[in-house]
């Protein structure tokens, strides 16, 4: 079993990330550079001295083990962070080049990441040297990804209060929404008038997101009573989609997926409507460097932008 990291096992494990990546052996020959029986004994090698199993390899194709999913994770962490350290490093010498790591919301709309796209195109065009990493989080991790310097900036919504370690630079535009349930739910019913008075949401099972606070699901004297948690708004829209839940959703997410599927604005659209503010975040310790002022900058312009 590993107990210390030495050079030779962050050339192994930046294999194995290349390789978890890429999904397969052969996909990763180009990005390593390395043939296939030089990857494979590499990736055995890190299995003997983690041992561990991280992936299975054969004729059923490629396909990582639990514990692979596990160092995978960890091992995207640290390289990320490290990224992260040599970018900033630099950035005290005035030299902005790099690789810098921007977290997108998991769920946001296709115009808010065509906008980023623009954005992450002009920062790159201005500093030449400059490689952009965008990765998506849940809603529950977009604080922690900020404060833990595995990223320098995130794109997401805030609904709770809001900490002292993280900078928020308001983007000047909120996601509305309101109260969903499937065109097979008894409320469906009520899609175009208001609840009659022996009708109570307080009955009907509803789905939360964790971490997201939305007034702790009360409206005036109604409370929703949440059976469940989901991870996300889509998976949430999943689950609403059985039939037996209710649930809060972004109205972008009801025209943009939601109309094929039917989702109903529970009571015309008036129930526990909600809006969050969209920010660009970044974590006290990260150093914002002409780059990321300029990335901030423009991806505050053409998110902006997209939503008019």
């Amino acid at each position: 079993m590993l107990n210390r990291l030495q050079e030779s096992d962050i050339k192994l494990l930046r294999v194995f990330y290349a390789v978890a990546s890429c999904n397969g052996f052969t996909a990763a020959e180009p990005v390593l550079r390395m043939q296939r029986p030089n990857i494979s004994a590499a990736i055995k090698k890190l299995e003997e001295r983690l041992d561990l199993v991280l992936c299975h390899r054969g004729r059923g194709g490629f396909q990582m083990t639990k514990e692979g999913e596990v160092v995978f994770q960890e091992t995207k962490r640290i390289f990320n962070a490290f990224d992260n350290f040599v970018f900033n490093l630099k950035s005290l010498h005035d030299d902005y080049s790099g690789h810098i790591t921007l977290v997108l919301m998991a769920g946001l709309p296709l115009s808010m990441h065509l906008a980023v796209s623009k954005a992450v195109k002009s920062t790159m065009k201005k500093f030449d040297d400059i490689h952009v990493n965008i990765q998506t989080r849940l809603y529950n991790e977009v604080e922690h990804v900020a404060l833990s310097g595995e990223c320098h900036l995130v794109v997401s919504t805030y609904d709770m209060v809001k900490p002292e370690s993280v900078t928020f630079h308001p983007i000047g535009i909120a996601t509305e929404g309101r109260l969903y349930c499937a065109p097979t739910h008894p409320l469906a019913k009520y899609r175009d008038c208001e609840l009659p008075d022996n009708v109570n949401i307080e009955d009907y099972p509803a789905i939360g997101i964790s971490g997201l606070s939305s007034a702790n699901y009360i409206e005036d004297e109604s409370r929703l009573a949440i059976q469940t948690f989901s991870d996300s708004f889509d998976a949430a829209m999943s689950a609403i989609m059985t039939g037996e839940y209710v649930g809060l959703l972004p109205d972008y997410m009801a025209k943009e997926q939601g109309a094929a599927l039917g989702l109903v604005p529970i009571a015309n659209g008036s129930l526990f409507n909600f809006s969050h503010n969209l920010f660009v975040i970044n974590g006290k310790n990260t150093r914002l460097n002409p780059v990321l002022r300029h990335c901030i900058k423009e991806l505050t312009y053409f998110i902006a932008e997209s939503q008019k």
